[in-house]
């Protein structure tokens, strides 16, 4: 009886050590697949932007780094951008991105983009867009 005992035992124990290293396996599987995942949910519909500098980028009232700071942007945050504009220069590059669904801009310089964004002007056409007088006024 005391060996019968023993091997009802030794069989829990081992069940027991089993599932708990199968468990550990299957879990960490499912925690290396979690973040891929959420990666690939997290990308933001196209056009978007990655920030490119580990310093993160400062979001604006307006394409200048005279107006207002409105946020931060960290690096590798992927932002959706709703169109893009020349205006100040900030390291060699003119081009400022809208974001999408906000009234902020972020400098170019730092940040990359995924997928065509359109100038302003031709997302959001004005009637003068194009008209003797705008085009009369470009000098």
């Amino acid at each position: 009886m005391a060996l019968n005992t023993r091997r009802i035992r030794i069989t829990a124990v081992a069940l027991g050590v089993s599932a708990l290293a199968g468990g550990t396996l299957l879990g960490a599987g499912a925690a290396q697949a979690a973040p891929a995942a959420a990666k690939a949910a997290a990308a933001p519909a196209l056009p978007y932007g990655t920030v490119v500098t580990p310093a993160g980028v400062n979001t604006r009232q307006y394409p200048s780094t005279d107006s207002s700071v409105k946020g931060t942007l960290v690096y590798g945050q992927q932002v959706g951008l709703d169109c893009k504009v020349n205006a100040q220069n900030v390291d060699g590059n003119t081009v400022w991105f809208k974001l999408r669904g906000a009234e902020q801009w972020v400098t170019a310089r730092w940040v990359d983009n995924t997928g065509t964004v359109l100038l302003c002007k031709d997302k959001y056409p004005t009637a003068a867009n194009g008209s003797r007088a705008a085009n009369a006024a470009k000098g």
